[in-house]
């Protein structure tokens, strides 16, 4: 069972670094950007702090994933994903796609030149997008981290 515990340990401790970073560019970072605290040029602040960030994020989700999907199988919970009471489970995994979508897809391919563009012409529209998306991402996130960590010691709405 060791292997299960370090899979939950690397579990954990990605889902802390990940959703803490979200955590921090929304409630710390982005209202600095907003309010022109790191500087006259919002966009390159922002990709300054992007750059770094990014790869902790991607990093994180795919051990995240890997460590979710190892103690699935190894603890043979596939079955959970069909019962109501384990709905954090899927809410979990829902989660842990969008932010993989998010990370690997939508910002290289689609929102990287989309965002770009429209901070060089709109600032202030541009980084308000970007703060409600990141509103948005937090809430979902926290709830999901309350659920799953309530879920795994019992409680249950169902």
């Amino acid at each position: 069972m060791d292997d299960i515990i370090v899979a939950r340990a690397l579990h954990v401790l990605a889902v802390v670094v990940w959703i803490g970073g979200v955590s921090m560019a929304t409630t710390v970072a982005l209202p600095a950007l907003r309010r022109g605290d790191l500087g006259p040029d919002r966009l390159k602040a922002f990709e300054a702090i992007e750059r770094r960030f990014i790869w902790q994020a991607r990093a994180s989700v795919i051990i995240v994933g890997l460590s979710g999907l190892y103690m699935t199988w190894q603890l043979d919970l596939w079955d959970r994903f069909r019962m109501p009471a384990f709905w954090w489970m899927d809410a979990m995994v829902g989660l842990w796609l969008l932010f993989t979508f998010v990370l690997f897809v939508g910002e290289p391919l689609i929102l990287h030149r989309t965002f770009h563009r429209l901070a060089t012409e709109q600032p202030d529209m541009a980084f308000a997008w970007l703060h409600r998306a990141h509103w948005i991402l937090l809430g979902l996130s926290l709830t999901t981290v309350f659920a799953a960590v309530a879920g795994s010691h019992g409680w249950s709405i169902f």
